[in-house]
């Protein structure tokens, strides 16, 4: 297993796209989070088999009204997470589906 952080900028808030981030996770079974940062980031820390993150972090191009100009990957120390969860900017985590 692997972890990778993500930062992708463009115009990826108010557009769905951490909802869609959510669902390419679950259906891909990567665990994880995802949470918008000041200025108009996007953070996702997601972990998964290798292979699978490739193809996790290629799905992100496709989702819809979401225009993604830069993304940014890092390795990081291998983490474990319950499920894949939106962020609230306020610090809370969602999980509802």
């Amino acid at each position: 297993m692997k972890t990778v952080e993500i930062f992708i900028t463009g115009r990826v808030q108010r557009v769905g796209f951490r909802a869609c981030v959510r669902r390419i996770a679950t259906d891909l079974h990567v665990t994880g989070t995802v949470m918008n940062l000041p200025g108009g980031r996007v953070q996702i820390f997601a972990t998964s088999d290798p292979m699978i993150l490739e193809k996790f972090i290629s799905l992100l191009y496709g989702c819809p009204r979401a225009i993604i100009r830069n993304l940014q990957t890092t390795d990081c120390i291998s983490q474990s997470f319950e499920g894949f969860s939106i962020i609230k900017s306020e610090g809370r985590i969602n999980t509802a589906l």
